[in-house]
């Protein structure tokens, strides 16, 4: 049997290999003698890519691929099975042909002795930090099968709130993009016909008017031009939305943004607080928590003040001082519940709640802001109909009069 194979050498260069053995086991058997590692692995055949055209984005395995890998984990433990034989029954039960690959490895890994957390520290990409820290913690206290089910719920509470925030996105987005291109179409098509007719029949058109049919010169006269100067124009908005001074300033916009800036507050302080929780439910000692929340979190504002948090604790300080001094990032009720926990001793447990209070209310929100943005976008049409309307019906009338 033959398989297509990438390896991470000694000098931790990567190579492809086509490789001949009777089973995956063989092949991880070969690689190790050699001294270096597997990366991925898939059944191939004589036929292979050159290396320009073999090209990945990304790992190929969603969030959801590895949250479902990880409840079907989780239950085969904690049902009693050992965790080389749930990593074989995973991986068989796993459609997602890279990450059969990697559980392959891992449950190898396993095997030969590895921990289950060094295994997975193997692959940053898939598993992040969080779940590695939180899997150490699990095979430490020896209940793995808890901290895997913690972790799987984190993941997807987190999956489906950032699809709800954006979902409540899409539809805006959608209507906005069909009426600028409806626009141009008509710009393109529709109003040069009535150009040439109100040519023709020699009207005086008023500004309005003469401005449309400028820019409808412009764009059927210079098309390529204005396609160029539109992918320019994305890709500036691009580069400079994903740089960091430019994410900077979209962020600060945003925020103060009238319901979608209390949107986003809501959403971070949901996600910092259910890391936060599941970390310290897990047994993660608070400085390692906050150290994994903040890369979880890793979005600048809050990022400063978890870091700023951590440091504090690590003085000596509580958690909740160095929340509740940056209000205007997190929400008060947020630092008040630490607060309550810190009293109590149960701030895994406050922090479990305030997770569940903002997730429900960001839910509550998303809706609402479609109800929101429903009325703006009609008068938006509205308006764009009209000024369109206006400006193409005002020469018809003035010619109508004049007969």
């Amino acid at each position: 049997m033959k398989f297509n194979v990438t390896v991470r050498n000694k000098d931790n260069s990567e190579d492809k290999r086509i490789m001949e053995a009777t089973s995956r086991f063989a092949i991880y058997e070969q690689i190790e003698k050699e001294g270096a590692t597997v990366v991925a692995i898939a059944e191939g055949s004589n036929l292979a890519l050159p290396s320009w055209l073999n090209i990945k984005f990304g790992t190929g395995i969603s969030a959801d691929d590895v949250v479902l890998m990880t409840r079907n984990l989780g239950s085969m433990l904690h049902a009693g099975l050992t965790l080389s034989r749930s990593l074989s029954v995973v991986e068989r039960q796993t459609r997602n042909k890279n990450l059969k690959a990697i559980l392959t490895a891992v449950s190898f890994s396993v095997k030969k002795g590895s921990s289950f957390h060094e295994a997975l520290s193997e692959y940053p990409k898939v598993f992040p930090k969080l779940f590695i820290a939180m899997s150490h913690a699990g095979e430490e206290s020896g209940t793995l099968s808890q901290a895997l089910a913690l972790v799987g719920t984190q993941m997807e509470r987190a999956r489906n709130l950032t699809k709800k925030v954006r979902g409540a996105m899409i539809y805006p987005s959608i209507i906005i993009i069909a009426m600028i291109i409806i626009f141009v179409l008509m710009l393109m098509f529709v109003v040069p016909t009535l150009t040439n007719t109100f040519t023709q029949l020699g009207v005086k058109l008023p500004l309005a008017t003469r401005v449309i049919v400028a820019v409808s010169d412009f764009l059927t006269g210079h098309t390529i031009l204005f396609l160029m100067s539109v992918a320019v124009f994305v890709t500036s908005v691009w580069m400079f939305a994903h740089s960091k001074f430019g994410s900077r300033i979209l962020f600060k916009g945003v925020m103060i943004t009238p319901v979608i800036g209390e949107l986003m507050r809501e959403t971070y302080a949901a996600r910092t607080a259910r890391t936060l929780s599941s970390l310290l439910s897990s047994g993660v000692d608070m400085l390692d928590a906050l150290s994994i929340t903040r890369e979880v979190v890793s979005t600048e504002s809050f990022a400063v003040v978890i870091k700023e948090a951590e440091n504090r604790v690590r003085k000596g300080d509580q958690l909740s001082e160095a929340f509740l001094e940056h209000e205007k990032i997190y929400p008060t009720m947020f630092s008040d519940m630490i607060e309550v926990g810190e009293e109590t001793g149960q701030v895994a447990d406050m922090l479990k709640q305030v997770a569940d209070y903002y997730e429900e209310d960001v839910e509550r929100r998303t809706k609402d802001l479609s109800t929101i943005i429903e009325p703006v976008l009609m008068l938006l049409i509205g308006s764009g109909v009209g000024v369109f309307a206006i400006a193409i019906i005002a020469p018809i009338y003035s010619l109508s009069s004049a007969i």
